[in-house]
């Protein structure tokens, strides 16, 4: 006897209740988008290597979604919760395609937003908001990602200007961007510069042979005695805080992203189990199979809660940002547990580009990693928790 089915996975959690009825529109605005223009082309650009990203940055920003938790400057001035339900879509279509959002709009426009002048607003914000505009974010050095304060790039003065010399690494956007933020050690402490594309001395080569994120551009930035005006620095970045807190804003968006990877893996599997035939009898309709199904329903519901929960915070202005890593370390680590499940009830099926749940989980090898480890979340917990740093 076949029952009647939820909608999703999460719908069963009744989490519509819990945002409003702009929220959800915004939202299903986005999976609209991700279904006509992403999902037709996602699994050839995956095995090629290859991502439109300037064409589709533009239709984002007629989406309105680039930038779009910022106020001002051609930004929509969303919602937390909205702009974490956005990556959740955008994410179930390709974690790429989150990446290409979250560092525009999380890193590079709101790096200048909050720490740049109001020329240096001007400037840039209107036009990434619109996606005539590309950003990209450096801080990752080849010897230097979870120990950021350890940075070898630096910044000097000579004269009026700063001459910035040394390499950034697994840069999403770098080879396309028109301006990148880079983050550099000078005599006055870590600060952060607006390096515009075409500037002597700055070169993107990217990065390939990638098994991960292969729907995404992803570069090093090399800085060979690049000069710049004075005005190319963020004038309010000061310290290692300044790259720490936009990277607080990019994780915000993997805790509701990393999640639509793991919902886009559930619901293909469900589909999956409920047409295929064995022995004269649906997948679905076996024990082991429905405790696995229910067993990744549960998280995947429970992690949507936390998320919810994160961005009401945020909304309300009371989230500690050590709370992001309670979020990004679940999310993380039970969508790919998720995904590596779904793909063993696929079977050989789900090896095959014919079905999203390999790509989904190899992309979130990478999500696992970027953005903070889960064993630094794990630290920032234990830290939390016991009042100890271990980190030193």
């Amino acid at each position: 006897m076949t029952l009647p089915v939820p909608a999703s996975a999460v719908e069963y959690f009744g989490v519509d209740a819990l945002v409003d009825d702009d929220t959800r529109e915004l939202q299903a605005a986005v999976r609209g988008f991700v279904d006509r223009r992403i999902r037709p082309h996602v699994a050839t650009w995956y095995e090629e290597g290859y991502l439109p990203a300037r064409d589709l940055a533009r239709e984002l920003g007629q989406l309105g979604v680039l930038g779009m938790h910022l106020d001002g400057y051609g930004c929509a001035g969303t919602s937390a919760v909205a702009y974490g339900l956005a990556c959740f879509e955008l994410e179930a279509g390709d974690s790429g395609l989150r990446s290409l959002v979250s560092v525009q709009g999380s890193l590079a426009m709101y790096a200048i937003w909050r720490f740049g002048s109001e020329e240096q607003k001007q400037r840039w914000l209107p036009r990434m908001a619109a996606g005539e505009a590309i950003g990209c974010f450096g801080l990752t050095e080849p010897d230097f990602g979870s120990d950021p304060s350890g940075m070898r790039t630096r910044a000097r003065r000579d004269g009026s200007d700063w001459v910035l010399n040394g390499t950034k690494m697994w840069i999403t956007n770098g080879s396309i961007a028109d301006v990148a933020v880079v983050w550099a050690r000078t005599d006055e402490g870590i600060r952060g510069f607006l390096v515009p594309a075409g500037t002597p001395g700055f070169t993107a080569p990217e990065i390939t042979r990638k098994l991960s994120l292969r729907a995404s551009v992803t570069s090093e930035l090399v800085l060979d005695d690049v000069r710049l005006p004075a005005d190319a620095m963020l004038p309010e970045a000061a310290g290692l805080s300044g790259p720490l807190s936009c990277l607080n804003e990019a994780r915000f968006g993997i805790v509701f992203g990393a999640l639509g990877a793991a919902h886009d893996c559930l619901r293909t599997t469900i589909e999956y189990a409920r047409s295929r035939q064995i022995f004269d009898r649906p997948l679905a309709a076996y024990q082991a199979t429905q405790l696995k199904l229910a067993d990744m329903g549960l998280e995947l519901g429970k992690g949507l809660l936390l998320a919810l929960h994160i961005g009401a915070l945020k909304d309300a202005g009371t989230l500690d940002h050590r709370q992001i890593s309670l979020g990004k370390l679940n999310s993380v680590r039970e969508a790919i547990a998720i995904a590596r499940e779904c793909r063993a009830v696929l079977g050989a099926a789900g090896i095959t580009l014919d079905y999203p749940v390999m790509r989904h989980a190899a992309n979130l090898e990478s999500v696992l990693t970027y953005e903070g480890t889960s064993e630094v979340h794990q630290l920032i917990v234990g830290q939390v928790l016991t009042g100890h740093s271990a980190f030193r």
